[in-house]
């Protein structure tokens, strides 16, 4: 069975300056555009305030309500005392998908030693995949580029279309 139905996608950026207007968000849209050039339809883009109850309930509409494949969210993912987006995350996921942030991670650190910094999470509610990117557009570009290969992958799995290994992974490790 095959499906080709485009991923239905939102980006929500996560920053109480953007929200209020003082600072331009350039991340989302740099998102929304490297989603698009990966087939992707953006459905829905958002700025929320660093607050989080806000991001739970845009989460939780964006997966329960219209129903997108994916979420990807820019910003509130490190140490400072107002980025609590993998908070809001986690409790609102059913599933955690561990390896895509322990990836976004390790390939971060390629290109900079505070990648490790991230403390973003990926996981899953219902048949949405929601990924935590953090805020700068370098991190964007840099976490969507980590993210292309797999994510047309996880999304079909999600969908229950492609729910077998194929062959030519098992032929690499046999």
């Amino acid at each position: 069975m095959s499906d080709k139905r485009p991923i239905r996608a939102a980006v929500i950026t996560v920053s109480d300056k953007g929200h209020a207007g003082e600072r331009e968000d350039v991340s989302g849209p740099l998102l929304a555009d490297l989603l698009g050039k990966l087939g992707a339809k953006v459905v829905s883009q958002t700025i929320l305030p660093d607050e989080r109850t806000e991001i739970e309930r845009a989460l939780v509409n964006l997966s329960d309500g219209a129903q997108v494949d994916l979420v990807v969210t820019t910003g509130g993912t490190g140490p400072a005392p107002r980025d609590i987006t993998p908070e809001a995350t986690r409790a609102i996921i059913q599933r955690e998908m561990p390896g895509l942030a322990e990836l976004l991670r390790f390939e971060g650190v390629r290109h900079t030693p505070l990648a490790v910094l991230s403390r973003g999470v990926a996981g899953i509610r219902g048949s949405t995949l929601i990924v935590n990117l953090p805020g700068s557009p370098r991190a964007v570009r840099e976490g969507m580029e980590t993210l292309t290969p797999v994510l047309p992958h996880a999304i079909k799995m999600l969908r229950g279309v492609d729910t077998e290994h194929h062959h030519e992974m098992e032929t690499q490790h046999a």
